[in-house]
């Protein structure tokens, strides 16, 4: 049945590639919108930034958990895991507390600190590089060492 109705689906190794994509867009759009909104100084939009920011928090939870379980099965050599798998993994970990805190600080002093705004502010700057950094590794896995199954198929060189 989801053959069908997403035909791209049957040539993953696993459900990841399908959730990873979320916390990205949400976590992006809500350092901009609290950017935006300490420049501003408009109230919705530091409401809007937090739900964007727990949005991304949820995500980041299921990217990470849907990663974690799938690193085992990956069909790659071990170089290539030691390489790039365990780096990308590590940095989307910190990514992930680092969402988690930001988060719960981002609840406690709602919508967004007041308190430490400006450290709240490097910190999504931090995690946009966190995330930055291992989302090129995961293009990585899935564009040069075919980490995504039959979804990218190409010749493998496992030499590199």
């Amino acid at each position: 049945m989801v053959a069908r109705l997403l035909p791209g689906v049957g040539g993953l190794q696993n459900i990841h590639p399908l959730v990873v994509h979320f916390p990205i867009a949400f976590l992006y759009g809500a350092s901009l919108i609290y950017l935006l909104a300490w420049i501003r100084g408009i109230d919705a939009l530091e409401w809007t930034g937090l739900w964007m920011l727990m949005l991304g928090a949820i995500s980041a939870a299921m990217s990470l958990a849907t990663g974690l379980y799938a690193e085992p099965g990956l069909m790659i050599s071990q170089s290539v895991r030691h390489q790039l798998l365990d780096h990308h993994k590590h940095l989307m970990i910190a990514a992930s507390v680092l969402t988690g805190l930001l988060t719960v600080w981002a609840l406690v002093a709602r919508p967004m600190p007041s308190r430490g705004r400006h450290v709240f502010l490097v910190g999504l700057l931090i995690l946009l590089a966190l995330i930055t950094a291992g989302g090129d590794l995961g293009g990585q896995l899935v564009y040069s060492y075919n980490a995504g199954g039959d979804a990218c198929p190409q010749p493998i060189d496992f030499r590199k």
